[in-house]
């Protein structure tokens, strides 16, 4: 029976493999794929980061189709669609979750990936637009946590966003304009919600899908760079399919993870917003907006003749602009040599903001009034029980990867583990 079905199968798999290889350039595409290499060093690891936060972004587009259906954004439907979706919709609260815990996951492993790109110095000559391309990256992923706070429609969304918005009026000139267009009018209203749900869902993925494709483009054009005094070690990896396998491993072990903070700690929902209701206590906007938020508050209120808000503002604005310039300003990156003045002042900047959100949380999922509203999520032994289910063959998955890895590797002769 099973040589039966394979002879009747054959034929077909190849005569659409030559229907489709007749009208596509597989092969030139498969022979550049394969041409490509990947040095491989003591930092090769980080090169997974990247990928990563793509494969992050296709989980945040799959899950947001999928709540987009139910989801109603309106001041009267948003909170209780989203009630509906986690009490109602089988697996609705599953796929919220994941929506929700993927998203803090893709701008958590973005923003390692810019460190290790500035330590690593890899936006030195010729990959300057590859920095730039991923500085823009960068905001456009964090437009899409901004937006995508307010949608529940709960307390604390409501009144983070309310202060988020509040930021930008002090900017010179457009400041009003821009909180004017974001909360579509002085206040957040009920036009706040449509014009957020927007730029969620059309605006920014269609920005973010543009620049992954010219980041990619020229990511495959340029190839990955070698960090700066890094000797490489032995031959570099063949990216397809070497590399891509081990780029498809680190998708299922992320996806693991993210399966297993998504059902054990599932993401919760506060009470429905109330404007005319005092502001709960310790509301703060989420972690990787804290940094501004609290430096916000560390500032006084006037510096000299300066509004404090004007201050922080201006100085985000040439902070911002420094960086997007940094290939251009590190003049000694294209000899390959350390820059020690822009590694302190990077560094110390970076620990700044890691210092300040720790301290001042709160963490993903640990928002103070998120527990308010009365939500059904199953019973902690379901949910065991159903990570198992899950996660069992996403692990024997990984593990025939593991071994198509090592078929290929050893059998051209050469071991390329790090």
């Amino acid at each position: 029976m099973i040589q039966y079905i394979k002879n009747r199968v054959s034929p077909l798999s190849l005569s659409i493999r030559d229907w489709y290889t007749g009208r596509l350039p597989v092969a030139t595409i498969r022979n550049h794929l394969q041409k490509k290499t990947v040095p491989r060093h003591r930092h090769t690891v980080w090169y997974y980061l990247g990928g990563l936060t793509v494969f992050f972004f296709v989980v945040q587009l799959l899950t947001g189709v999928l709540l987009m259906i139910y989801y109603k954004p309106t001041i009267e439907g948003a909170h209780q669609s989203v009630v509906y979706i986690i009490n109602e919709v089988p697996f609705g609260w599953l796929i919220r979750s994941i929506h929700s815990w993927a998203a803090n996951l893709m701008i958590a492993t973005l923003l390692l990936h810019m460190i290790t790109v500035f330590y690593l110095q890899a936006y030195r000559p010729p990959r300057e637009l590859m920095w730039m391309s991923g500085f823009i990256l960068l905001f456009l992923i964090l437009g899409f946590g901004f937006t995508g706070y307010l949608l529940p429609w709960d307390d604390v969304a409501f009144y983070a966003t309310q202060i988020g918005t509040e930021v930008p009026k002090s900017i010179p000139v457009i400041g009003p304009t821009i909180v004017t267009l974001l909360r579509g009018g002085e206040d957040i209203g009920e036009a706040t919600i449509p014009r957020m749900y927007t730029l969620h869902v059309f605006v920014l993925p269609f920005a973010t899908f543009l620049l992954i494709g010219i980041h990619l483009f020229l990511n495959q054009y340029y190839g990955s760079s070698k960090p700066a005094g890094t000797p490489t070690k032995g031959k570099s990896i063949p990216f397809y399919p070497n590399f891509v396998l081990r780029d498809i491993r680190a998708w299922g072990i992320a996806f693991i993870l993210l399966l297993c903070v998504a059902i054990l700690m599932p993401w919760g929902l506060g009470q429905e917003a109330d404007i005319l209701r005092p502001a709960p206590e310790g509301v703060k906007p989420e972690w990787y907006f804290i940094p501004m938020y609290q430096t916000l508050n560390i500032l006084p209120s006037h510096i000299w003749i300066f509004d404090g808000e004007t201050v922080l503002n201006t100085m985000m604005m040439l902070g911002g602009l420094i960086v997007f310039l940094l290939p251009f300003l590190d003049r000694k990156a294209k000899h390959e040599e350390r820059n020690l003045f822009i590694v302190s002042a990077g560094t110390v900047l970076i620990l700044y903001c890691i210092v300040i959100t720790l301290l001042s949380g709160p963490l993903p999922g640990e928002d103070p009034a998120v527990q308010e509203t009365k939500i059904e999520f199953p019973s902690f032994e379901y949910r065991i029980n159903l990570l198992m289910y899950f996660i069992t063959p996403l692990i024997i998955l990984i593990f025939f990867i593991v071994l198509k890895i090592r078929q290929l590797e050893f059998h051209k002769g050469q071991n390329y583990y790090e």
